[in-house]
């Protein structure tokens, strides 16, 4: 991109994705999305059900192929890259505690694999001294008494203790994007909280670039820098700054009616 065009953290081009193209069940998924993020930004993504959020971020992360359109991270047109070839741009936290670490592995080893992502694999396989001392220092930051429990198994852990290693590892290597799928969601609220605010820090000591899928709309508003609001795979409001402080819930709820010409139809993100 050298012909003097702005360089975006992350750029969707037309984006189109359906499912189960030609038969009864055709889905789709993403209609035409197109999105510029600009460095630094950290926004948060809400609609109903089946609008399109954690396809949207599948797309970016290139869990399968999108049907038209370009995918550019950091100036770089990761579109036909599969997933394991974009995995050093970005970082992932998902839904389930379970995924995003190795249960039968330690603390220490589970970072130690995530510092490697990307790097040229060797025979060389241990954790170093420093390493060791770099990931207690990351650890002690937590606050859960983690920084002691090197050597434990992941799968020991807390559902919470587990999203706060996995934020840890997914930020290690200071992804260009940081992709959070409702990474709270399985979480009792005074865990979530905690996490959340982990997540808040993470973005802003590393000056990270990320994404952010919540049903909950109050986190939607209270978190990040901009706000957009997805309908039937396309963006159909997109906020930020001082205009989405001084949002509430019910601006929220009439901006999709209005947008959508429906009701908000998703009881959980209303009652959270």
């Amino acid at each position: 991109m050298s012909n003097g065009a702005k360089t975006y953290a992350l750029e969707l081009r037309d984006i189109h994705k359906t499912f189960n193209s030609g038969t009864i069940n055709e889905k789709t998924a993403l209609d035409g999305l197109n999105l510029q993020l600009e460095d630094g930004d950290f926004v948060t993504i809400i609609g109903g059900n089946g609008a399109g959020k954690s396809t949207a971020l599948n797309a970016i992360a290139g869990v399968w192929p999108v049907d038209c359109g370009s995918i550019i991270i950091g100036g770089t047109d990761v579109t036909s890259l599969p997933e394991h070839k974009r995995a050093k741009y970005l970082g992932r936290v998902f839904q389930d505690p379970m995924t995003g670490t190795a249960a039968t592995m330690s603390i220490e080893e589970n970072m130690a694999l995530a510092a490697r992502r990307g790097k040229r694999r060797t025979l060389k396989w241990g954790v170093t001294k420093e390493e060791k001392e770099r990931y207690m220092g990351m650890l002690k930051t937590l606050d859960l008494g983690l920084e002691d429990r090197l050597t434990s198994k992941v799968g020991l852990l807390s559902g919470g203790q587990r999203q706060a290693v996995t934020l840890l590892m997914a930020s290690l290597q200071k992804p260009n994007l940081l992709l959070l799928d409702e990474h709270t969601a399985a979480l009792d609220p005074k865990t979530a909280a905690k996490v959340l605010a982990l997540s808040d820090k993470i973005i802003e000591e590393n000056h990270l670039t990320a994404m952010m899928v919540t049903h909950n709309m109050k986190d939607a508003i209270t978190h990040g820098n901009r706000l957009i609001m997805m309908h039937e795979g396309r963006i159909i409001y997109d906020v930020r700054g001082e205009e989405k402080k001084s949002l509430h819930v019910s601006d929220l709820l009439s901006k999709f009616e209005e947008a959508s010409g429906g009701e908000f139809a998703n009881d959980r993100m209303i009652l959270s």
